[in-house]
């Protein structure tokens, strides 16, 4: 199959993309409150075409229904950061674990978004 037409299928039908709702941000990335949890995991990863996207995730949640908390378009913290604090601070402060490697990037938005996560 080709891949192109793979992501689209993916997109359009098994997503349910066309339902999401999202602020007006959308190009810069999706958040999910709804899906915060005590112990979090962020990386980076490479969706298509080269393009960066960071990925937090509900560790608790294993993968299936609730697992993304968000998706950020970029790498760079100073994009990142303003997204992510627009989570509910009650939510943000409840975190007490984020699981991440060593990039600097992902320990500056652990440090300014999860202020009571010690750094792991």
């Amino acid at each position: 199959m080709n891949g192109k037409k793979l992501h689209r299928s993916y997109r359009n039908r098994l997503s349910n993309f066309n339902s999401w709702k999202a602020g007006n941000d959308i190009e810069k990335g999706l958040l999910f409150p709804q899906n915060m949890g005590p112990y979090l995991s962020i990386d980076e990863t490479s969706l298509s075409l080269g393009e960066l996207y960071t990925i937090i995730t509900n560790k608790d949640a294993r993968g299936k229904k609730g697992t993304v908390v968000a998706i950020v378009k970029g790498t760079q913290s100073d994009g990142i950061i303003p997204l992510l604090k627009r989570l509910p601070k009650r939510l943000r402060n409840e975190v007490k674990e984020v699981t991440m490697d060593l990039a600097g990037s992902m320990n500056l938005i652990v440090k300014h978004c999860f202020p009571y996560a010690p750094n792991r």
